[in-house]
């Protein structure tokens, strides 16, 4: 869309009111309301926001930054009001000499795009997102108990968050989303949403749209939707999982009719890059001291290192699958990742799997659970790290993530996660108190 096409969209739909919302540093979307007298002024990235109010975007002294919202982002609201519509743009982060801002995760996600394009791909991506509905109390307030009893596939009226799940599926298709599928998830209370194939930057872009809109329409059921990965214990927690491919010159690079496997030296080197930065890029796909909890052996969540062509219980699955349709599931990333940072790591580390031609380790297809620690080690099988402290010092010392994000973005991010580590560490939980305090 032109930046004219819009100005005469929202007076058509009688848009009155427009969000130009961003993403900060941690994936939280961010926005600056305005009328629409002012919708040209924004679309000339004439709005100036405080950028030392936002964690990890700027300093005191040069505060000024200003929003250059994305036309091919416009939409409206569509739970909101029909006259007096509201709608909104998202937006890159800029200083005022007009460079983009380090720190702004969009454009992050935008370089490593490009770095695909250089090599002549295009990156696209599905995603099957999981999240917990939650009753609340008599002030709207979420308390931790499931709206349900329900478990996989079931349904109405066993399945009582069907009708939130169905609002927010059909929110989205409203917006321009393709929904492939929707179902209450193994967990009670939980519910999961796959988002249609599409490229990385229109991706990133739906998922953060897709999160507030489904906090949003629970909380208009009287429900509260958290993406918590891991909110109870015994129970399976939400994961992110990305279906990945690579396209060039209009073609599926994954998939080569003449392997007996039907998967292409490409998509093995990608699958090679993913395993190999796994661990330096997990406390951007798991950023959460809750994130690690997830990653317990039964539950089908990944807590190894390996890939496999069947075993959905590995990190890296390659489903069955040819043709256009060739692609590989990355199943160890949750939905509390910034989606911006989480899919360019991924097709950086899949990049230099084909630029580095980095071996592939050989598949594993047992169930992993069942290998003692010893027979792991023997087929070179490494765990994922296993807390957002581990994740983070392997961050600290990688080149990788330093290429990634840049210098001064990995000194914020990490910084920020090491005090959110810290103040994780000064709580005493009840395990402790029930373990230690009658035994010593």
């Amino acid at each position: 869309m032109t930046k004219q096409d819009i100005i005469e969209l929202a007076e058509e739909e009688d848009v009155r009111f427009i969000r130009l919302q961003f993403t900060d540093m941690l994936g939280h979307i961010r926005n600056m309301a305005i009328t629409v007298s002012k919708l040209e002024d924004a679309l000339n990235n004439k709005c100036m926001f405080d950028g030392s109010a936002i964690k990890g975007f700027a300093d005191i002294e040069e505060s000024d930054l200003y929003l250059y919202p994305d036309p091919d982002t416009f939409t409206i609201f569509p739970w909101r009001p029909h006259q007096g519509k509201v709608a909104r743009l998202i937006c890159d982060v800029y200083t005022p000499d007009g460079k983009p801002l380090a720190s702004d995760s969009r454009l992050i996600l935008k370089r490593a795009v490009e770095e695909a394009a250089e090599m002549g791909y295009t990156f696209n991506v599905g995603v099957e997102c999981e999240f917990f509905l939650f009753k609340t109390d008599d002030s709207g307030n979420p308390v931790p108990v499931p709206h349900d009893e329900a478990t996989y596939f079931d349904i109405s009226p066993i399945d009582c968050g069907e009708n939130c799940r169905r609002d927010i599926c059909l929110t989205l298709e409203e917006m321009g989303y393709g929904v492939e599928a929707s179902h209450h998830e193994l967990a009670r209370g939980q519910h999961e949403i796959v988002l249609q194939y599409t490229d990385a930057l229109s991706m990133a872009d739906r998922l953060v749209t897709f999160r507030m809109v489904a906090k949003t329409l629970a909380r208009r059921s009287g429900l509260h939707a958290t993406f918590m990965p891991k909110p109870f214990e015994g129970e399976p927690g939400n994961g992110m999982h990305l279906t990945l491919s690579l396209d060039k010159d209009g073609k599926n690079v994954f998939y080569n009719e003449k392997d007996p496997k039907r998967f292409s030296d490409t998509a093995y080197k990608f699958i090679a890059g993913l395993l190999k930065y796994t661990p330096d890029i997990s406390c951007i796909t798991n950023p959460t001291v809750n994130s690690y909890k997830r990653f317990i052996p039964g539950f089908e969540a990944p807590c190894y290192i390996s890939w496999s062509e069947k075993n959905r219980s590995l990190l890296v699955r390659v489903p069955s699958c040819s043709g256009s349709n060739a692609r590989i599931e990355y199943r160890s990333p949750d939905p509390t990742a910034n989606p911006y940072l989480a899919l360019a790591a991924c097709l950086k580390a899949g990049l230099r799997g084909i630029k580095d031609n980095i071996p592939l380790p050989p598949s594993v297809d047992v169930n992993i659970y069942k290998l003692s620690e010893e027979e792991r080690e023997a087929i070179g099988v490494k765990n994922l790290p296993i807390s957002l402290n581990e994740a983070v010092a392997i961050a600290k010392r990688s080149d990788f993530v330093t290429e990634l994000l840049g210098a001064e973005m990995k000194k914020k991010y990490l910084q920020a996660k090491t005090e959110e580590y810290g103040e994780y560490r000064k709580t005493i939980s009840e395990w402790e108190l029930n373990a230690y305090m009658t035994r010593f």
